[in-house]
C-alpha cells in the first residue's frame, strides 16, 4: 500500500537543504520523501499559495515507491517535480495524536540505528541555544534523558527560530523543562527524533521535532535557519 496522506511531523534545516518527514494516516507509520539523486529544498516543500511546509499540516505526496536503506528505512522516494504536495488540512487534534503515536521505547531503536524517526513524550527535556557574536555561528541542541547526558542538535527549524527569539542579543541561554512551559505557556512537550544521513562515518542522532501542547507560535525567516 502507497501511503499518500500524511501528518508532517518535521520541517529541518540539513547541511544542503531542508528534509521532511511525517506519520501515514493510513497505516500510522513513518514516511520520509526524498528526491531521486538531489537533496530536497524549500521550493519542494512550498505549496502552490508560496506558503512553505509545517509541522501538522495534513499533506498528500506523490510518493511513488519505498526506498528503505538502514537506518532510514523509512525512505519514500517523491516526485517533487511532476506533482507538488498539496495541503489538505491542518491536524486539530493535536494532544490526541501525538500521545498515540508517542513511543516509549523508541529512543533505544534509534541510537541502535534500528530506524531513523520516531516519536516520545520525555518528562524532563533541557534546551540550549548559543549564538557566537564574533562568528555568527548559531548552535540549538537540546538534552534529551532517553537519549543519553550529551545534547542533540536539533534541526526543527520552528524551533531553531524560536531560540533566535528568545535570544535577542544574549550570546546564550539554557531552558529547563519548567522554564520551556512557563516561558511558551504549554503543559506538554513531545520529541521527534531523527538520525542524520552518514557523516563522519556515523549516524547522527538529531532532534527534528519539538511539538508542544498547547502549540507556540513564532515567525520563521528561512534566510537565517
Amino acid at each position: 500500500m502507497t501511503p499518500r496522506r500524511q501528518v508532517v511531523m518535521a520541517v529541518t534545516k540539513m547541511l544542503s537543504g531542508m528534509c521532511t518527514a511525517g506519520i501515514a494516516l493510513e497505516t500510522g507509520k513513518w514516511v520520509r520523501p526524498v528526491k531521486e539523486f538531489t537533496t530536497v529544498i524549500r521550493g519542494d516543500l512550498t505549496y502552490t499559495d508560496k506558503t512553505i511546509m509545517r509541522p501538522f499540516d495534513i499533506v498528500d505526496l506523490p510518493l511513488i515507491k519505498p526506498r528503505p536503506k538502514l537506518p532510514h528505512c523509512e525512505d519514500w522516494l517523491c516526485d517533487f517535480i511532476g506533482s507538488r504536495p498539496t495541503r489538505v488540512g491542518v491536524l486539530e487534534d493535536r494532544l490526541d495524536f501525538l500521545n498515540k503515536h508517542s513511543e516509549p521505547d523508541a529512543a533505544g531503536q534509534i541510537l541502535h540505528a534500528e530506524r531513523s524517526l520516531a516519536l516520545i513524550g520525555p518528562t524532563e527535556v533541557e534546551a540550549f541555544f548559543a549564538q557566537d557574536s564574533y562568528t555568527g555561528k548559531y548552535n540549538v541542541r537540546m538534552r534529551v534523558p532517553e537519549m543519553g547526558e550529551r545534547p542533540v542538535a536539533v534541526t526543527d527549524i520552528k524551533w531553531r527560530a524560536l531560540g533566535r527569539q528568545l535570544l535577542g542579543s544574549s550570546e546564550s541561554l539554557i531552558l529547563d523543562s519548567s522554564a520551556i512551559r512557563s516561558r511558551l505557556g504549554v503543559e506538554r512537550v513531545f520529541i521527534a527524533l531523527g538520525l542524520s544521513r552518514l557523516h563522519e562515518g556515523r549516524h547522527w542522532p538529531l532532534v527534528i521535532g519539538v511539538h508542544t501542547w498547547p502549540d507556540y507560535e513564532v515567525n520563521v525567516d528561512y534566510d537565517r535557519l
